[in-house]
This record gives C-alpha cells, structure tokens and sequence, in this order.
C-alpha cells in the first residue's frame, strides 16, 4: 500500500507519508526493505563477491533505497548511484553519515524538469550529502523530465566502469 496514492498497492521500494523532502520518512517501511536488500547484498557477498566491487544504486525510490543502504549498512561498498532521487530533508541518513568518515561517492543524476521528484530536492541531497564529507557528483539535464536519457546512463556507465576497473586475473597456462 502507498499513502500518496491513498493506499492503493503499487510497486514502490517504500511507503512515504507523501511526495515531499518536508515530510518524516516512512521508518518502518524504509527498514522493512532495507532488511530484504541487506539479506540480498549478504549472499552476494557469501557467494565470492567482495564489498569493494558492489555498487548499489537505483531510480527515483531505488536510489533513495541505494542512498538509505549504502549510507546507514554498507559504508564499504564501490559506489552509489541515485538518478532522479531525494532524500528527506530529516532524513535518519544525514544523522548516521555524521559519525562515519570514510563513505562510498555518490553519483547523481537528475533531470531539471522533473515535475515528480523535483531536481531542487535532489539537488540539496547533494550538497547536504557533500557537506558532510560524503564525496559526490551532480549532473543535471535541462530537458529531462522524470526519466532517464541516454546520455545519464552513457554517463553512468563509465562512472561505473571507473569505479570497478577490470581486476587482474591469473595468468593461464
């Protein structure tokens, strides 16, 4: 169920209280996720996959998600990505990113027509984030809207592959 749509289901990461960075955010639902996702990354890494080559990241909830994850679980990942995302002014991760020095980089996107998730709120994650020590990039799109564009995931892409370079591999016999 999703408050803003008066509680009707849809596929939403969480619930929010309504579409605002001026809101608390929804606790209960965040961290419900926020478990599912931890268990997710956990076997990742049981499975051979070190921290250090895992980046997470999503759009407009996903990256909030990614942001809330990364931030409060798993300070030792790759990276984060957000695209077209926000999080509350409030938010419990400002807090937390308070007593950690060494934090993921942030990779943010955002289209400066977004008439959902306006650019001004992901905008101020940003500098919010980049106050408190966490390392970031900003990239706005001034014709997009609430969706993704080539040139953000072309962007995205070598951001990714800048981050998790190719690793070594033995030599074959």
């Amino acid at each position: 169920p999703y408050t803003p749509m008066m509680g009707a289901l849809s596929t939403v990461w969480f619930d929010r209280y309504k579409i605002s960075s001026d809101c608390p955010e929804h606790l209960e639902s965040i961290e419900s996720m926020s478990q599912d996702l931890r268990d997710l990354i956990n076997e990742e890494v049981k499975s051979g996959i070190p921290k250090h080559r895992i980046i997470l990241g999503g759009f407009s909830m996903g990256g909030a998600m990614a942001m809330h994850l990364a931030y409060k679980y798993h300070q030792d990942v790759a990276g984060v990505f957000a695209l077209s995302s926000f999080l509350n002014k409030g938010s419990v991760v400002y807090q937390i990113i308070k007593e950690n020095s060494s934090l993921p980089e942030l990779f943010q996107c955002h289209g400066a027509l977004d008439q959902l998730v306006f650019h001004s709120w992901g905008k101020e994650t940003n500098s919010a984030l980049l106050s408190l020590g966490v390392p970031t990039t900003f990239h706005s799109f001034p014709n997009l809207y609430h969706e993704l564009s080539k040139t953000e995931l072309e962007n995205l892409r070598s951001w990714i592959l800048k981050k998790l370079p190719e690793e070594a591999t033995a030599p074959r016999n």
